[in-house]
């Protein structure tokens, strides 16, 4: 998705430039490593690039230097990738799937076209493994490409129909009406929800 905020969750903490901002009004006080990774870890970063912003702010250093902080040796408490588990890995029994309903829209350039299908897919599954099945069924009209990113895979083409940055535009994910704020590698959508991929500007 070319959502400007891949990787994060719905809910952010403020931004590096803000929480290093915030000593003008508060009393110093001593730095409390573990309280702030605490509020970190309440977030769900599965990207590099997203640890990499939150990293200098929360330890005061490079992130390259950031890599052994006393805090996170005597508490167990570790920033890291998250790996999204296999879906019922260690069963025996068939894999939970779930159903997402899908749709294409361009009413921006060219012809214009609305495609809808329904897709089921392991539960647990991102956004890019819907996008996948979807081109499986009906490649003819749900076919994709994407562009790796420092914050994951980032769609660039529907239905022949590609991203133009001369012309700002691109492939908005919405659910619900609402743009995501997680792009499809990381997005996880839930049983019953209606994806919309729709063309536009910015």
């Amino acid at each position: 998705a070319r959502s400007r905020s891949r990787g994060r969750s719905r809910h952010l903490p403020p931004p590096p430039q803000a929480l290093e901002t915030t000593e003008k009004f508060y009393t110093p006080r001593e730095w409390d490593c573990d309280q702030a990774f605490t509020v970190v870890l309440q977030h769900d970063y599965r990207q590099p690039m997203a640890i990499a912003q939150v990293l200098p702010a929360l330890v005061d250093k490079p992130y390259l230097k950031a890599g052994s902080l006393p805090c996170a040796s005597d508490t167990g408490i570790t920033l890291g990738l998250h790996s999204s588990p296999s879906p019922n890995l260690g069963t025996t029994g068939p894999a939970t799937t779930i159903k997402v309903n899908y749709s294409i829209t361009n009413q921006l350039q060219g012809k214009h076209f609305h495609f809808s299908t329904s897709v089921s897919v392991p539960a647990g599954s991102t956004l890019l493994k819907v996008l996948q099945v979807a081109q499986e069924k009906e490649p003819e009209t749900f076919s994709f490409q994407t562009e790796q990113t420092s914050w994951g895979p980032m769609v660039t083409s529907i239905h022949g129909l590609a991203a133009n940055t001369d012309d700002k535009t691109y492939w908005k994910f919405l659910s619900s009406g609402d743009a995501l704020q997680e792009g499809v590698g990381t997005y996880k959508p839930h049983d019953g929800e209606h994806i919309e991929a729709v063309f536009s500007t910015y």
